[in-house]
């Protein structure tokens, strides 16, 4: 299959997996722009908006808490949107997630902070942070699924990557928005206004979403499933029944990938600035400069597993991942802004970027087209819970235990390693069973 537009027995013409990997990217990056965004504020300026009570520390942990709640919901998303997505089609639950996940991001930028409305602000915010989850749950399954099932068979690890560079475009569009609020503002117009700015723009880029998700197809694989009448009544069920093992293994998966990448996404911004006393847009830049890096590294890995096999390529990114946790608080230690980029474009753009490149593909290949969509979105979801939703949680309340020593922040983030390389060792490879199929 070539780049170009196809034409179907109707004469309609069709997107080839190209346009459909770039709207996947698309839509992806404009809703992890919003999932992020409010990572961002947690880890900067929540604790004084929302929490403003308690002292700084204490403030961001309340606030950190809030942001893992958006994890707890994703399972639920994931069924859910699973579960039609399995019988209705992938296309429909696309249009749904965006629309959710915008309406909950800018409902943030209209809410009350607690000098006017006391606790109930917090009730309000998580409440968006719930909606936001639940969108996002039944948002990346849909996406790489139609990125990978549109792909050639040989090229499935690379196009598939396409919407995973929807994580590290989300972080990069987020946090410079935030980035040039906060520049352009001074810290009082930030705190009384200015934060609102990044989570209304969501409504434009939510609107660019709809549009370029309307110009794609359905995936072929599953209009063959649907063509032939074989969807099965209820798929998150089918595929516990059929696949247990691999939903674990796709969890165990991403442990490492999920919660490094929020460690040093959010964490990293909390402890810089409030531990080491480091500017707070010097971090902004580094996270900005990492995940910019990554937007070319993602693919890069992505094509690699089409060579060289899933599993090698996202073991070395557990490895690598794990061989940076002490040499991370090292270099933050130094203090020097341009010390800690080297730290974060290293722990995003090499070890992250080696296991979310291939993993698209890699997880969707543990599940037959019939239950896909259920299975891939509970796995990756309910991992969620326990890696990203939590990293940042537990890594606040080690560093609040044993400050100043950050040893049992690294030695909490080898085990999650640990969880990954033992999981991918167990998985099975996918990529030339699913080039057999189509050879």
């Amino acid at each position: 299959m070539s780049g170009a537009i196809t034409v179907n027995e109707l004469g309609a013409k069709q997107p080839s997996h190209v346009t459909v990997a770039t709207a996947s990217l698309i839509g992806t990056a404009i809703e992890w722009y919003d999932f992020f965004l409010y990572g961002t504020a947690a880890a900067l300026i929540f604790n004084k908006l929302f929490f403003p009570t308690f002292d700084p520390m204490m403030g961001t942990l309340l606030a950190f808490a809030t942001y893992a709640l958006g994890f707890i919901a994703r399972p639920l998303g994931g069924v859910v949107f699973g579960h039609y997505g399995d019988k209705i089609g992938r296309k429909t639950m696309l249009y749904l997630t965006l629309l959710i996940m915008g309406a909950a991001t800018a409902a943030i930028g209209f809410l009350p902070t607690y000098e006017t409305a006391g606790i109930w602000a917090a009730i309000l915010l998580v409440t968006c942070r719930l909606i936001q989850g639940f969108g996002l749950g039944g948002e990346w399954g849909g996406a790489v699924l139609m990125a990978v099932e549109h792909a050639p068979a040989d090229k499935k690890g690379f196009y598939g990557s396409w919407p995973q560079l929807g994580a590290p475009l989300g972080l990069v569009l987020g946090t410079l928005v935030f980035s040039v609020v906060s520049a352009m503002l001074t810290d009082a117009q930030l705190y009384a206004w200015g934060w609102r700015i990044p989570f209304l723009f969501s409504i434009a880029l939510v609107l660019v979403g709809l549009w370029i998700r309307f110009t794609i197809a359905e995936s072929p694989e599953f209009q063959k499933v649907k063509d032939t009448k074989q969807e099965v009544k209820m798929p998150i069920l089918e595929a516990i029944r059929m696949y247990p093992k691999n939903i674990l293994l796709a969890m165990g998966a991403r442990f490492a990938e999920n919660g490094f990448f929020y460690i040093y996404a959010t964490f990293v911004l909390a402890y810089a600035t409030q531990s080491l006393g480091m500017n707070k847009q010097d971090m902004l830049n580094g996270v900005l400069i990492g995940a910019a890096i990554e937007t070319f590294t993602i693919p890069a890995f992505g094509a690699l597993s089409d060579r060289l096999g899933r599993r090698p390529i996202y073991i070395f990114g557990a490895v690598f991942s794990a061989l940076m946790s002490f040499p991370l608080f090292m270099l933050l230690a130094t203090k020097n802004p341009h010390y800690a980029w080297i730290a974060i474009v290293l722990g995003l753009a090499v070890g992250h970027a080696a296991m979310y490149g291939p993993q698209a593909s890699f997880l969707s290949e543990l599940f037959g087209t019939k239950v896909r969509y259920s299975g891939v979105s509970l796995g990756y979801n309910l991992a969620s819970i326990f890696a990203g939703a939590l990293s940042p949680l537990i890594a606040t309340g080690l560093m609040t235990a044993y400050a100043p020593a950050t040893w049992p922040i690294s030695l909490y983030m080898i085990a999650l390693a640990i969880i990954t390389v033992v999981s991918v060792y167990f998985a099975t490879e996918t990529r030339k069973i699913v080039q057999s199929r189509r050879s």
